[in-house]
Formats: C-alpha cells, structure tokens, sequence
C-alpha cells in the first residue's frame, strides 16, 4: 500500500501511472477521490466535535469539584484500601514425608502429584504421610 501512496502523492509518478487512462476515465477518478476526501473531512470534523465535548464534560465537571471544595487527589485515593493490595492465603500442607537423605518434601494434595509422593502412592503408603 505504500507504493501506492508513493505514487499518488508524487506529481511525475501519478502522471506517469495514469498516462494510458483517457480523460472520462480520469474525471471519475477524480470524483471517487472528491467523495474519500469529502468522508475524511467529515470524520476528522466528528473527532473534533467529539474532543470538544469531551473537554466541555471535564470542564464542568472541574467546576462542580471546585464548587464542592473537592480536588482530584482526594477522588485518586477512594477506592484504595487502606492495608493494600491483598495476597491470597497458602493452603494448608497435606503431606509431609523426610527421605533418606534428610530432605523434607511437602504436598498440599492440590495440582500435580510430585514425583516422590506419586511412587508412596503406588505402594500404598500416602495415607500414612498425611498431616
């Protein structure tokens, strides 16, 4: 698309892009181009009217706070609690089993069933790690 943007907007390039084209041809190409300009100003014109009633909308809303002896620093913090942000709470352990070489290994019963309590499971003798 850019290539074609490079073309339309260089006078030589367009002119040589459109030398095969007659004149009939050229003229509704020139009104398909009047009607994508005529579209562009009308959008370009709504944004505009919509940034403006955006402004109007925080000017009077700025005005009610003043008039409310209200700042925006005092609406920043009325939503926050005052200990922070809240961690969730760990589960409790299920299992707990020391091997040989001393290590301790800890399950909470909850996901993936780690490799050391998977192979006390095969021999029966989860039941007897449990907290």
């Amino acid at each position: 698309m850019s290539e074609f943007i490079s073309i339309l907007t260089h006078a030589r390039r367009l002119q040589a892009a459109v030398k095969d084209l007659s004149v009939a041809e050229l003229e509704q190409v020139a009104e398909k181009l009047d009607a994508v300009i005529e579209n562009k100003r009308e959008q370009e014109a709504e944004k505009i009217r919509e940034l403006e009633k955006k402004q109007a909308l925080k000017d009077a809303i700025l005005r009610q706070m003043q008039e409310a002896g209200l700042d925006i620093d005092d609406l920043a913090g009325a939503d926050k609690p005052a200990g922070g942000k809240k961690t969730g709470q760990k589960r409790p352990i299920k299992y707990r089993y020391t091997d040989e070489t001393g290590t301790e290994h800890t399950w909470t019963g909850i996901g993936r069933t780690p490799k050391v309590f998977a192979k006390l499971k095969e021999q029966g003798k989860l039941d007897s790690f449990a907290v």
